[in-house]
């Protein structure tokens, strides 16, 4: 299974944010969408990413306030990006070793979509449960066996 699996049944529905929005902008959409990342684009590229993390560290940086404090002081200027072709299983490896819940997907410098840890455990649980239900019906209809599934 790949990311373009998991962008397919999730939309292409982005939020996006500036380097120069203040954070508090960039908190209200996240709040508003119910959302826990934001991609950060400048000239029509990708810039960074701006999770709750980054929002968090920025409101404790500044005793507990997010103040005029600009987007790009707070984003992750070098997020963790994976490709529509990465498969599920890289994915998982990447997003564990380096605790990132929000990965954008890039096909060279153009943004496809982003994906969160979420969606990948989504996903794996949806595989999990067909590859399970398959399972039970070969058992069920084993050959050779009677009406109780037994052999």
């Amino acid at each position: 299974m790949k990311v373009s699996d998991i962008l397919r049944v999730k939309g292409n529905t982005l939020y996006t944010v500036t380097p120069d929005d203040p954070v508090a902008v960039a908190v209200q959409i996240m709040a508003e969408k119910d959302i826990g990342s934001l991609v950060v684009m400048e000239h029509g590229e990708m810039a960074g990413m701006l999770t709750f993390r980054e929002v968090i560290l920025t409101v404790v940086k500044n005793g507990g306030a997010l103040g005029s404090t600009l987007v790009r002081t707070s984003m992750d200027d070098h997020p963790l990006t994976c490709t529509s072709e990465t498969e599920l299983d890289e994915v998982r490896r990447m997003m564990l070793d380096r605790h990132a819940r929000y990965l954008p997907v890039m096909d060279r410098k153009m943004l496809m979509g982003v994906i969160s840890f979420y969606d990948v455990a989504k996903t794996v649980v949806e595989s999990q449960n067909f590859e399970n239900k398959m399972l039970k019906a070969y058992i069920r209809d084993w050959p050779g066996g009677d009406e109780s599934g037994e052999a």
